[in-house]
């Protein structure tokens, strides 16, 4: 049973405390005292305002329901919703003239376009693959995925019909970024360095050079012969490596064994939607990875082969330099730190006896492990500035709540104020209705808005649960108010000034193993305007690194400006039209919808209960491999409450695809040791349990959360 200590007038988990006072605080120039004492002074001004926000959430979703409950079965007017909702206040005058300030940030947020990555950091192979992807191999990245099509099906061991494919298309690329003046890149015998400017000889005997030199960005290596030229372009290095002994490199003319990109520029290490930490024990291991990487001391060895490997943090890149002297590139991502929404609520802390607000123990201990960073040698942030993703803020006020918290942890710690900088996830639909209000409550330290478009769609789902029943999910994608949301967002951050400050964000790629795929969508994010998009792997960020050689980001941007000074922007009828449908559909597609979600549903739930994974690749219907977290579960669970609730399915149609595809569940995860059949015996399975109330009860969940539930179950499941 788990002991408390009174610390003040707090009840403090005697594991987390121990973890605070001996692992965290050493080294950081804080004493307990200030630590906690500056928590409790926060909670007692926290608290009340954060409950009260959260109460305003119920009463505007009571108010919205009661409307279209009234409303039902009439055309949707959405000159008359827009009325109604200000009417209530759910939506603010726009401010005019907003432009943020935030000042001090790194260049991989501020300048840089480039892939971003979230991972779970409470596993740390994980979260130390993510941090070491700033730079990726283009070559495995191409052969090891579908991006280039199989050229031998079924071939074993290495292909070299394929290696040659990989290898010809890196040399393209090489062409449309850093061409020659002469020749191609694929008839090149020798790179080398004369006089600050690379030569390249070519097979025909002729030398040449880059089309542009200013390209050239360093070379490791002796100059006449290097082991790595390295360019830049749009802001992005690349490297060329050069190794005749290497086994790909002694069959090529000019020695090269590899294209090493600069891929993810920044990632997300996450405490939330991709994390599963329901007490004490859990949220520690969080912590104590997040600690171990701004440390940089965090390891994580496993079996590979018939040895051991052991992940580090990668060192930093060092290059002799054009004119003379060093330069020395980041090895690592600058890493963020996801915190949890201010929904959620944890008895790891208790003030007046009753659980804390998670957001605000999480914003004291990821700060405070960040002072590792700031006070010692700044290998995460180079500008002494710590990045926290804040998502599913709800409006204006709900921001300024947050702006207001990092000021009390600023106070607390004796931090400049802005030291912290915050990401604001653009991923409910009254952040999204209310966006600029939104940045200009936290102005002075934002470094990204972006459109989680999945958290963003469950949102949309439980607004309108009583309005009616909403599209298939894959009709969904394609409505006007997604449309619309996608451009106001790159707008709305082009004119409040983020070019040069902050990143416009895009959402996922859920489908780690359609790089194809990929490859062909993804580049619409760069083409938007936007400067980072997540990506699911390290191998995704090297790929999607491409798209950033291909659109200068920069440039649409100027160009959107221009454009946008002589039209209107866009507006927010087409983001206030639910996605409502019209009709009915045929028995078979009701029920082919519902075996995807429930299928879905299950698959997720069942690794989140029994094993305490809040990310994974969970494959479909259709076998598939889809990346699930929280945020993909409530599109699917509050679809399902939806048409259960407007009796597009009953009860009993929904009870037996549950039992249905659990079985269908259980044959995917049969080769799991550690999986526990939902099947034949449902009652007796926590998960199959929690699967089904995320649906029956899912109409009830406060804004279709998911998290009360799974952390509940998960609860009851441990305990059993």
């Amino acid at each position: 049973m788990n002991t408390s200590v009174n610390v003040g007038m707090l009840e403090v988990d005697a594991a987390f405390l121990s973890f605070v006072n001996d692992e965290v605080l050493p080294g950081t120039q804080l004493r307990p005292d200030e630590f906690w004492g500056g928590m409790e002074r926060t909670l007692e001004k926290f608290t009340p305002r954060n409950a009260a926000l959260l109460a305003r959430r119920d009463e505007l979703q009571t108010q919205i329901d009661a409307r279209r409950r009234a409303c039902r079965g009439q055309p949707y007017d959405v000159v008359q919703e827009t009325v109604f909702l200000r009417s209530i206040g759910y939506l603010v005058d726009e401010p005019a003239d907003v432009r943020i300030s935030t000042a001090g940030t790194d260049p991989e947020i501020a300048e840089v376009a480039g892939a971003q990555l979230v991972v779970p950091v409470n596993n740390a192979r994980y979260a130390l693959n993510a941090a070491n992807a700033r730079w990726g191999s283009l070559y495995d990245a191409l052969y090891g995925t579908d991006a280039l099509a199989p050229v031998v099906a079924g071939a074993k061991g290495y292909d070299p019909r394929r290696g040659a494919a990989v290898i010809a298309y890196a040399r393209e690329f090489l062409d449309r970024i850093a061409p020659l003046i002469d020749g191609r890149h694929a008839e090149v015998s020798a790179y080398f360095i004369e006089a600050d400017r690379l030569q390249v000889q070519l097979q025909s005997g002729k030398t040449t050079s880059l089309a542009e030199p200013a390209l050239l960005a360093g070379w490791r290596g002796p100059a006449q012969a290097p082991e790595a030229v390295l360019l830049k372009h749009h802001g992005l290095h690349l490297e060329i490596l050069i190794d005749r002994n290497h086994a790909i490199g002694r069959d090529d003319a000019a020695g090269v064994a590899d294209l090493i990109l600069e891929s993810a520029l920044t990632t997300i290490q996450d405490c939330e939607d991709s994390v599963a930490a329901v007490d004490a024990a859990e949220k520690i291991a969080v912590y104590r990875n997040w600690l171990g990487l701004m440390r940089h001391d965090l390891e994580a060895s496993f079996a590979k082969g018939s040895g051991t490997i052991t992940r580090r943090l990668n060192p930093d890149r060092v290059y002799d330099a054009p004119g003379g002297g060093q330069l020395i590139l980041p090895g690592r991502s600058l890493m963020l730190v996801r915190n949890v929404g201010h929904h959620m609520e944890t008895d790891m802390v208790r003030h007046g006896g009753r659980p804390v607000f998670e957001t605000l123990v999480d914003a004291f201990t990821t700060v405070a492990i960040a002072l590792h960073d700031l006070r010692g040698q700044r290998r995460n942030s180079r500008t002494g500035s710590v990045y926290v993703v804040k998502p599913k803020l709800h409006g204006p006020e709900e921001v300024a709540i947050a702006d207001w918290l990092f000021d009390a942890v600023e106070d607390a710690f004796r931090l400049a104020r802005h030291t912290v900088k915050i990401g604001v996830m653009d991923e409910e639909r009254r952040t999204s209705a209310n966006l600029k209000a939104c940045i200009a409550a936290v102005r002075e330290r934002i470094v990204f808005i972006n459109t989680g478009f999945l958290d963003r769609t469950g949102d949309e789902i439980h607004t309108a649960m009583e309005a009616g029943p909403v599209l298939r999910k894959e009709e969904i994608k394609a409505q006007p108010w997604i449309q619309a949301y996608e451009k106001r967002n790159v707008e709305i951050g082009i004119a409040t000034g983020f070019s040069g400050k902050a990143q416009i964000g895009k959402g996922m790629w859920a489908m780690p193993d359609l790089m194809a795929a990929m490859l062909k969508a993804k580049v619409a994010h760069p083409r938007s305007g936007a400067s980072t998009a997540w990506v699911p792997s390290p191998t995704a960020a090297t790929l999607h690194a491409l798209h950033y050689h291909e659109v200068d980001v920069a440039q649409v941007r100027a160009s959107l400006t221009q454009a946008l000074a002589r039209s209107t922007p866009t507006g927010t009828d087409e983001l206030l039209t639910p996605p409502l449908a019209y009709g009915a559909w045929p028995p078979d597609e009701v029920q082919a919808e519902l075996d995807n979600n429930i299928q879905g549903i299950l698959g997720y739930v069942v690794r989140w209960i029994d094993q305490g994974v809040g990310c994974s690749k969970v494959p479909d219907i259709h076998d598939v491999g889809l990346m699930e977290d929280r945020a993909t579960l409530r599109i699917s669970s509050q679809h399902v409450a939806n048409w259960l609730h407007h009796g597009v399915c009953t009860p009993e149609q929904v009870r037996a695809t549950f039992e249905r595809m659990a079985a269908v569940v259980d044959k995917q995860n049969a080769s799991d040791p550690q999986y526990r059949p939902m099947s034949p015996d449902f009652a007796a399975s926590v998960a199959f349990q929690a699967a089904c109330e995320l649906v029956f009860e899912g109409r009830a969940q406060p804004n279709g959360y998911t998290e009360h539930i799974l952390h509940r179950r998960r609860r009851e499941f441990k305990a059993r």
